[in-house]
Formats: structure tokens, sequence, C-alpha cells
């Protein structure tokens, strides 16, 4: 690994400053500078640092990796106004969901592999409903509903106007799966991306080019991508 994989580095001139300063935040890295310094002095800098740099960023990467891989004791899904709390226990099940007292004990035989066949389970039993919901809404009929686990897609529509969702829109805010079930409607009638389609989707979601990045750029939690 060397600079230029790591994210651009950002350079601030500061009259309180006294010296060249480094600092690295697992998000960013930045360069504190007095205002005298030149821009090459400051490259220098930068490119002597290289090592140290390069180190400690993977370090705190590393860091945020192992914490990340902590499972959840709570579990916020897109159609439930307060998260689920989570346990994980020695039991025959492979999970038990209390929809009451909205609690979920999972087995810690395989507890990743169990906290996502509850979510998938979840979302068979949730999304289909959901959809309806909003084509009734936008006056948008379909033909049927299947729920997956595609790696590269959060839903289609076929010629017939058959929908499929991925079971992971049960993981974003209502908003983003409200999205995608308006993206897939639409396409019931603009069987394409064009201009028309985009229109489409922007009766019924006016805010849809924000939910679209959203969508684009929240990660899935890693016992979800690792099962």
């Amino acid at each position: 690994m060397t600079l230029s994989d790591l994210p651009d580095i950002e350079i601030t001139k500061s009259t309180r400053s006294k010296r060249l300063r480094l600092r690295i935040d697992g998000t960013s890295i930045r360069v504190t500078a007095p205002w005298f310094c030149t821009h090459k002095q400051i490259q220098q800098f930068v490119q002597d640092s290289e090592a140290w740099i390069v180190q400690t960023w993977q370090a705190q990467q590393s860091k945020i990796q192992q914490i990340d891989r902590v499972l959840p004791l709570s579990l916020q899904l897109f159609n439930l106004e307060n998260s689920i709390k989570i346990q994980y226990i020695q039991q025959k099940l492979n999970y038990k969901f209390d929809s009451v007292m909205n609690e979920l004990s999972v087995s810690d035989r395989q507890p990743q592999q169990y906290l996502k066949a509850f979510v998938i389970d979840y979302a068979k039993q949730h999304l289909p409903v959901y959809l309806a919901q909003v084509s009734d809404q936008c006056g948008l009929a379909y033909h049927g509903c299947k729920i997956r686990q595609p790696k590269t897609r959060w839903g289609s529509c076929t010629a017939r106007h058959d929908i499929m969702l991925n079971s992971a829109l049960v993981l974003f805010p209502e908003e983003i799966t409200r999205y995608v079930c308006v993206h897939e409607l639409a396409h019931t009638k603009h069987f394409d991306h064009s201009a028309q389609f985009w229109a489409e989707v922007a009766k019924y979601d006016p805010d849809f080019k924000l939910n679209r990045k959203k969508l684009k750029i929240t990660p899935l939690p890693y016992w979800w991508m690792h099962n």
C-alpha cells in the first residue's frame, strides 16, 4: 500500500502552528502547516512521512474492522419503530423472535448464519406486503413478487411485471426500501432507464436521487456479507 491508495490528504494552514503536524483519525488524513510553509515543503514532509502514514492508517482500519465484526445487540428494520433487542444464547432453535416484546434470541452455535436467516425470513414475510402497499399508493400494478439474495441487484422487474426484491432491503430505513419499490414499479410502465422512467419515479418519490445515493454508499453489515 502507498499514499495513492489512501484518501486524499487534507492540508490546512494555521497562523498558530509552529511546525508541520500529521493527524489520522480513521476516516481522514490531515496535515496542519504554519502559514509560511510552501507547497513544496508540505509535499516533502508528506513524502518523508509516507511509511508512518501508511502503517498508522492500516492499523486504524484494522481496529475499525474488528469493532464492526462484533455481532449486533440490536437490529433496526425498515418497518419497525423500535429496534429489536438481540441475545445470543444456547438453544435448540436457530432463532426465536418475540414480536410482542420485540426481542430476538439467536443460537450461539452459528450466530452470524442464524441472524441472517432471521432477516431473510422477515423479509419474505414483510417485503411483499410492503410492495403491495406502495403499489396501491402509486397506482402501478405488478404481477408477482419474489424475495431473494442477489449479490449485485437491489431489485428487478421482468417483462411480465414480476418484481424481485433483495431481502437485505429490510436493513435500510423505510425511505430507502420504498425507493427501490417505486423504482421497480416504475419499470412496469417504462422498461428502461429513460428520462420518462425517472420522471415516473420522481412522481412517487421526489427525494429519489438522495435515496438512491444513500443506497449506493451505505454498506451492509459484515455478518450479512460473509455468510
